[in-house]
């Protein structure tokens, strides 16, 4: 994989993605139930999701 002179737009974009579906799903899970928690619970699982995807990548 080329690396190259990378912007900040580029470094900063999917951990930015990250913290916004993050802070939706907290507020989605403290603001009401039902569908609420569904959906809370899937963006919360975006951040664990993340890191073992890493963890994977890292090692091979």
């Amino acid at each position: 994989m080329k690396r190259g002179r990378r912007t900040l737009w580029a470094i900063f974009a999917v951990p930015l993605a990250i913290g916004v579906v993050s802070c939706a799903a907290l507020v989605l899970a403290l603001t009401g139930d039902g569908w609420r928690d569904t959906v809370s619970w899937a963006g919360l699982a975006v951040p664990v999701l993340a890191v073992a995807w890493a963890m994977k990548a890292r090692r091979s």
